[in-house]
């Protein structure tokens, strides 16, 4: 565990690097308006700890879940800002975000609702779901190793979520390295950022459909058996073992430490050991390249960095003030 000091260092070199990031913040503070470290202190002091305390528990069970809280964050914010609305369940009449094609696999959901049934219990109507994912992420990415950061509260819950809005805005894992820099240019983010932001795929796991346009017919010439001649061919057995040819439901580490935080997955990536296609893509660009080399070695700035990042995806299309709602339980609409 990170000491005090080492920690309030962490917090202060992101704190730097947020002030030098261009987002849409006021002058004073990197978060967008209407958000604040201090957001709870009167309303629901306890709702830190609360989420903390949870996401331990969840931990314990299954470190994997880190990757998932990681992954909620991402999946949210992504598709109309950071609003909750990645956790709400479809209805006879819409498809909601769940269950988009991109969206396979998702996990933490019911995880997320028990943080949110604990708040309602001291709380009631006081902290949003948005939040909840927010501090989720962050608590798990400290606690599995990785970088802690400060974090903003005040968002409140969307109500609309469409499984096509996820597919529009998400990044599949067959996109080039192109198409991943105009994904993220879309939201803001730099090529450097996504780099960066692709470093969380350093915990988890996932499931074999992502995976399987990386194994076979990676060309599109009707060849079977062929895979991205990039990824290390030894890896390439392995991965095929695993995930055989049309089974989409396995699953299997993103990375060779999955439940650490690290910077294991830039030079697996460099070994041409990138699981997706996303993954490898990241060294075709020479200036990418150079950024993952970077990342890969000891006293590099990726976890600053990182951190960064997320503080600054928490700040995509939140809904403040009297904005939206504060959801009694995450998966439905009041």
């Amino acid at each position: 565990m990170a000491s005090a000091s080492a920690t309030g260092h962490n917090a202060f070199l992101v704190s730097i690097v947020l002030l030098a990031t261009v987002c849409a913040c006021t002058a004073e503070t990197p978060y967008a308006a209407g958000l604040s470290e201090d957001f709870y202190e009167k309303t629901c002091p306890q709702a830190a700890s609360i989420v903390d305390a949870y996401v331990t528990k969840f931990l314990r069970k299954d470190r994997n879940f880190a990757g998932a809280f990681n992954r909620l964050q991402f999946h949210d914010c992504w598709v109309g800002g950071c609003d909750g609305s990645v956790l709400l369940n479809s209805t006879q009449t819409n498809q909601a975000e769940r269950e988009a094609h991109v969206n396979f696999g998702l996990r933490g959901v019911a995880e997320v609702d028990q943080i949110k049934a604990a708040l309602e219990h001291s709380c009631p109507g006081v902290v949003s779901c948005a939040d909840i994912l927010i501090m989720a992420a962050r608590d798990a990415t400290a606690k599995v190793g990785g970088p802690t950061w400060p974090v903003a509260m005040g968002r409140r819950d969307g109500v609309n979520s469409t499984s096509l809005m996820a597919d529009s805005n998400l990044p599949f894992p067959v996109l080039n390295f192109s198409g991943l820099v105009a994904n993220f240019a879309a939201k803001g983010f730099n090529a450097r950022e996504m780099i960066t932001l692709s470093g969380a795929h350093t915990i988890g796991r996932t499931h074999c459909n992502g995976i399987l346009p990386h194994l076979y017919n990676f060309t599109g010439k009707d060849d079977a058996t062929g895979t991205d001649p990039a990824m290390n061919k030894n890896f390439a057995v392995f991965l095929k073992k695993h995930c055989p040819q049309g089974n989409t439901t396995n699953t299997i580490f993103i990375d060779s430490t999955a439940i650490t935080f690290d910077r294991a997955y830039y030079k697996s990536v460099l070994q041409g050991k990138g699981i997706f296609i996303t993954d490898a893509a990241l060294i075709t660009n020479p200036a990418g390249k150079k950024v993952v080399t970077t990342f890969s070695k000891p006293g590099s700035t990726f976890f600053t960095e990182f951190a960064a990042g997320m503080v600054k995806m928490g700040n995509l299309g939140v809904l403040t003030g009297t904005e939206g709602a504060i959801r009694r339980t995450c998966q439905f609409v009041n």
